[in-house]
């Protein structure tokens, strides 16, 4: 069988076994799914929709999750990876090319296996649903399929835009790539529905809900610098009082806290034993061997005096059991147990129940993809940007210092516009810091070359240095696509 040129094959087969694993089938013919073995009651409605949320849960090797965000922090000046966990530290020391590994690959082929099977499931969901819960289900969908083209728009710009159900293409067919202006126009639309159907209630089971889909669009909006309308967006957020700042910043990030955190609008959900981590995050992140996402000092220095969010994201040497150090009896030592030196290892999303980690551990902290903080920040920075820093620019800010248990100080008065933008970028890398924004944050910024080209990661080694070209500013789609689908599909620039 010819491999699949814009939905490659395997993703293809991923598709089917997802929605169908759980049926007999039918294989007369052999190529077929037949139209009596699916899509045949409501209970087959559930499965689907499940097989969608499956795709946020997509693998990127080495035992890292594709939309776990403290690995997206890798790619930014926030944080290092000594093993190139995403394969964050090849592209950052030696640059991103067609045969990069980790994200740079695998977010093309784990966006479009979730597409995929968003749009088989949007053409034949009616045939066993109808009204509210059709609608629903509906804006799920489209939430779902909207997030993996805002991935592939905002890592790889111009890509293949498919919305046809994939049993009824031509599998020796080849598509060229439709313009980023394009890409998002979709996703616009595919998230105005979202939002018109799903329900707004607070956020609890996993399912998504209209205040995330606002909160996405909201990004959207800032990426392309549409400040009334983010404003307006987040505003209907912080307007409707559904949600509120967890007063246990900590606690967003681990069980059983981050369970009845009122903060959250959207997470990946984890529930061990029966849906743990495919590998500890307990030990990715701080086990001997491991240490993957270490904070630079850089990140370090963000940090004003006595911010406590410092000590909430970050092991300092010498911490011990009162700082949470999960080693009993020892203390935290630079240079032991792959703590490298000049580098902080991650606390932020480490369970404090957690004692020793070690391999074979069934952890299930939630991935924390939305937060209230967020959405407030993002407000701030869309209306300073569309009309200055006025009160409410203010009130959002100091909000999220002012979190109990963090109480930083109110922002000066009479911040200039200039002033306030750099304040909000400040404040969202220490309050967001290891949740995946920085990295996106940057290139939104216009700052990504400025910030990430000739980097030095750790200042113990001036001589190791991140790279950053222009033509980074969107990554080269994987060479095997481009070579099983000329000349349709073309390379992106530079590479």
């Amino acid at each position: 069988m010819n491999r699949k040129k814009y939905i490659p094959s395997i993703i293809l087969l991923l598709t089917i076994t997802g929605f169908y694993s759980c049926k007999k089938l039918d294989l007369t013919p052999p190529d077929q799914l037949s139209t009596t073995v699916f899509w045949t009651s409501p209970g087959d409605a559930d499965l689907a929709l499940s097989g969608l949320y499956n795709t946020f849960y997509s693998n990127a090797g080495s035992g890292v999750d594709q939309f776990a965000p403290m690995w997206w922090e890798n790619f930014s000046d926030n944080s290092y990876s000594q093993h190139s966990l995403a394969g964050a530290q090849e592209a950052s020391v030696a640059g991103l090319s067609p045969t990069s590994n980790g994200f740079p690959n695998t977010t093309y082929y784990n966006c479009y296996r979730a597409i995929a099977a968003v749009n088989t499931f949007l053409v034949n969901v009616n045939k066993v649903l109808s009204g509210d819960k059709l609608n629903q289900y509906r804006g799920e969908a489209y939430f779902i399929r909207g997030f993996n083209y805002y991935y592939l728009a905002m890592t790889y710009g111009n890509v293949p835009l498919v919305l046809e159900d994939p049993f009824t293409i031509d599998y020796k067919s080849t598509k060229a790539k439709s313009p980023r202006a394009e890409i998002l126009k979709q996703v616009e639309l595919d998230w105005d529905s979202a939002i018109a159907y799903l329900p707004d209630v607070k956020y609890t089971t996993g399912h998504v809900i209209k205040a995330a889909a606002e909160g996405y669009m909201t990004r959207l909006f800032l990426y392309e610098k549409r400040w009334s309308e983010a404003a307006a967006m987040a505003k209907k957020i912080i307007d409707a009082g559904l949600f509120s700042l967890n007063p246990d910043y900590a606690g967003n990030f681990y069980k059983p806290a981050q369970t009845s955190s009122p903060e959250i609008l959207f997470s990946i959900q984890f529930k061990a034993p029966a849906v743990p981590h495919g590998y500890s995050l307990n030990v990715l992140l701080i086990g001997p061997g491991w240490k993957d996402v270490q904070g630079t000092q850089s990140m370090i220095d963000e940090y004003e005096t006595n911010d406590p969010r410092k000590t909430m994201t970050f092991f300092f040497p010498g911490d011990g059991a009162a700082q949470g150090w999960p080693y009993p009896g020892t203390t935290a030592t630079p240079g032991v147990a792959e703590w490298v030196d000049g580098f902080y290892p991650t606390k932020k999303f480490i369970d404090p129940a957690v004692k020793n980690p070690v391999p074979g551990l069934l952890d299930d902290q939630d991935y924390v993809l939305l937060r209230y903080a967020d959405v407030k920040l993002m407000y701030a920075e869309a209306q300073n940007e569309a009309v200055g820093a006025d009160a409410s620019v203010y009130q959002q800010v100091n909000d999220v210092r002012a979190r109990p248990g963090v109480n930083m100080a109110a922002l000066p008065a009479a911040l200039s516009q200039d002033a306030m933008r750099q304040r909000i970028r400040h404040e969202r890398r220490v309050e967001l810091a290891l949740e995946g924004q920085r990295y996106f944050d940057l290139r939104r910024w216009g700052i990504a070359k400025q910030t990430l080209n000739d980097f030095v990661q750790n200042p113990k080694h001036p001589e190791l240095k991140t790279i950053y070209k222009d033509n980074n500013e969107f990554w080269p789609l994987p060479q095997p696509e481009i070579d099983l689908n000329k000349p349709a599909l073309v390379q992106n620039d530079g590479y």
